[in-house]
């Protein structure tokens, strides 16, 4: 057992698990960084923490009935449909564009997590570690003339573009997407925070599965990492359901919106 994997799973874990949206971008600079990995095995092998630590929370929500499952199934759906072909892409891109384009949605996800942490502190202390009220509520739709949810074309098509996009960006970098399913579920469907936060982990879990299988069909795993980072990303999950009480809020969004900064420079000049 190396400590060093450990501790990494466990950052990225936790952090997954502290955010509402964006806290598995930090997966690839940790790997890159410390692990001293190629672009390709970063991203393939942070697709697997990702998909094992995210699995797990949504294993936590289910039991806890906070998933909204439609757009849960139509966004996962398209969104497992279109990461391989995103990871296919990655592998014919040059690292340096590759890097380059990680560093900018970094710096973009950053932005927008520390905007919102002081235009709506009260959304920050929304992340995924946080149960609450497991009442269901409507689906809404602002593509429908009623403005609920039906199952006409416009009010499909919104989630599956959705999905679409972010199954492309996670196989293109190796990330979850809960930057772009968070908002999706909360301005398009108009769903609650909390629902749409715990309704992302199913999601990701489901992309970030796809893009991984895709990952291995092409390229070498070491294994015994992935099942050291694994472990350590669930034990950060859990520890992150621990901590969220007390850590949770604007203050420590814009920490990681910072460290998600500093990350992406490192990255950039790597």
């Amino acid at each position: 057992m190396s400590p060093l994997l450990l501790v990494i799973g466990i950052l990225i874990g936790a952090v997954l698990d502290l955010t509402g949206a964006g806290g598995s971008v930090l997966a690839v600079p940790l790997l890159l960084i410390c692990l001293k990995l190629d672009p390709a095995s970063a991203t393939g092998l942070a697709l697997g923490v990702v998909a094992a630590s995210s699995g797990y929370g949504a294993i936590q929500r289910i039991r806890q009935r906070e998933i909204l499952w439609i757009p849960a199934a139509l966004f996962g759906i398209s969104g497992a449909i279109f990461a391989p072909p995103g990871r296919l892409l990655a592998s014919h891109l040059p690292s340096e564009w590759l890097l380059g384009s990680f560093s900018v949605l970094s710096l973009v996800i950053a932005v927008r997590m520390f905007l919102q942490s002081i235009q709506h502190p009260e959304l920050a202390k929304v992340v995924r570690a946080d149960s609450g009220d497991s009442t269901q509520e409507p689906l809404l739709c602002r593509l429908s003339d009623t403005g609920r949810f039906d199952w006409r074309v416009r009010c499909m098509a919104g989630l599956s573009v959705g999905g679409v996009l972010t199954g492309l960006l996670s196989g293109l970098f190796g990330v979850g997407g809960g930057f772009l399913i968070v908002p999706f579920l909360n301005q398009l469907n108009g769903v609650s925070m909390r629902h749409a936060v715990a309704t992302s982990l199913v999601i990701i879990a489901a992309i970030a599965s796809s893009g991984f299988v895709a990952h291995i069909s092409t390229h070498v795993v070491d294994w015994s990492q992935l099942a050291q980072l694994a472990i350590g990303g669930i034990a950060g999950m859990v520890l992150g359901s621990v901590l969220a009480r007390w850590l949770a809020g604007a203050r420590l969004q814009q920490v990681f919106a910072i460290v998600i900064v500093v990350m992406a420079v490192l990255v950039w000049f790597r």
